[in-house]
């Protein structure tokens, strides 16, 4: 089909057999060959002319490094979400997301209208069990935007599927929908909260886009805060005998245990908490913290994430985690820390229950999409449906 330019009429219209008036559309519509055929001056019959959909006229490209300042704009022009740093700029993007040496350009595709970039979408993988490269087989589509104002469906389908293509033209066998550990290696304190909680409910576009590409929701997280104001450890025989039986320590700055380790949490501070056997000398419990910065800073309160909260099997159900908690909040909360966030499975009803006994409450959810490779919307390639035989 041929692209036509025009002046603004709002339909085509019918014209003689003889010398014949240039037919105009509107910017950006399309014709079909006959009434192109007419627009060229020739004499075969024409129906009445009917006005035609816009044409789409972005194009999908690879990143570049001009795009930060735009892609911010994108970001900043997001409807409010709890879980959505604003304003956010194209340092902050960089520091989190681009700058990050496993960043891949090929994998951040942009959506541009008359070479302006208007949406994008950013694709990344996994890592190896062992942490120490990249795993190409578990891919996931981390973050999409379109410009604020853009209910544009067919561009963002067609985002969500440029990035299936690059996740499996590198090889990933599953397709993932929302960064979750260990697919979390990017917007770290852009986005989410204390840890990344795959796409957040708030995130409309992205969930029906899923929906619509024949993704399944395979797990709900549950993010969880805590009011460290009205927070006060509790004094008991079993605190006092814990007391006696380890001892509390802290530690800032712990060396990342591999690579993808020091690939998520780059130069974020962490705060190390852990309950030393008395006699024994070894750890029994331990606990992770950190500022959740930028984005606590928008919420206007000093908060701090907590992760990677465990307990040695032999130690569990005896309040060795009430009290390891307890100590790291008292501490944190003479420092000027407010809020302690946590996120755990909304399936997980005994972390859940653990949790409101400290007195967190939920206060977002976000979701996790998954298909097989092979799936698209939602239906088995026919090679795929060959192999499985």
């Amino acid at each position: 089909m041929s692209s036509v330019e025009c002046d603004g009429h709002s339909e085509l219209r019918r014209v003689g057999l003889g010398k014949q008036k240039p037919c105009q559309l509107p910017s950006g519509w399309l014709a079909t060959k006959q009434q192109t055929a007419i627009i060229q001056g020739l004499s075969s019959p024409a129906p009445p002319c009917l006005p035609f959909p816009p044409a789409v006229v972005y194009q999908l490209r690879p990143f570049r490094n001009s795009d930060p300042p735009h892609l911010a704009e994108i970001w900043r022009s997001q409807p409010p979400q709890r879980g959505l740093l604003q304003p956010v700029s194209a340092q902050l993007l960089e520091h989190a997301v681009f700058s990050k040496m496993h960043f891949d350009r090929e994998g951040l595709i942009v959506a541009t209208e008359n070479n302006i970039p208007v949406g994008f979408v950013h694709a990344g993988f996994g890592p190896t069990e062992d942490g120490s490269a990249i795993d190409t087989s578990l891919g996931t589509t981390h973050m999409m935007m379109l410009r604020g104002g853009r209910e544009d469906t067919v561009m963002a389908d067609q985002l969500l599927t440029a990035s299936e293509n690059y996740l499996r033209s590198s090889g990933a066998t599953v397709l993932y929908v929302g960064g979750i550990r260990p697919l979390n290696s990017f917007y770290l304190g852009l986005y989410g909260g204390s840890e990344i909680p795959g796409v957040l409910e708030s995130n409309q576009l992205l969930h029906e886009a899923c929906l619509r590409q024949g993704y399944r929701e395979a797990c709900q997280v549950s993010i969880q805060q805590c009011d460290l104001v009205r927070f006060h450890p509790p004094v008991s025989r079993k605190v006092r005998q814990l007391k006696r039986l380890s001892r509390f320590e802290e530690s800032f700055d712990s060396t990342s245990s591999n690579w993808w380790e020091a690939c998520v949490w780059g130069s974020q501070q962490r705060d190390h908490f852990q309950l030393i056997h008395a006699t024994e000398n070894r750890v029994i419990a331990s606990t992770s913290f950190w500022d959740i910065q930028p984005l606590s800073a928008c919420w206007g309160i000093c908060t701090a994430g907590m992760f990677d909260l465990y307990v040695e099997p032999e130690f569990r159900r005896q309040g060795v985690a009430t009290y390891l908690l307890n100590e790291a909040f008292r501490r944190l909360k003479r420092r000027g820390v407010i809020t302690i966030e946590a996120q755990t499975m909304s399936t997980n009803e005994a972390a859940k229950e653990f949790y409101h006994q400290l007195g967190f409450a939920e206060v977002d959810r976000g979701v996790v999409f998954r298909k097989d490779s092979a799936s698209r919307n939602g239906k088995t390639t026919p090679s795929a449906a060959a192999n499985s035989v």
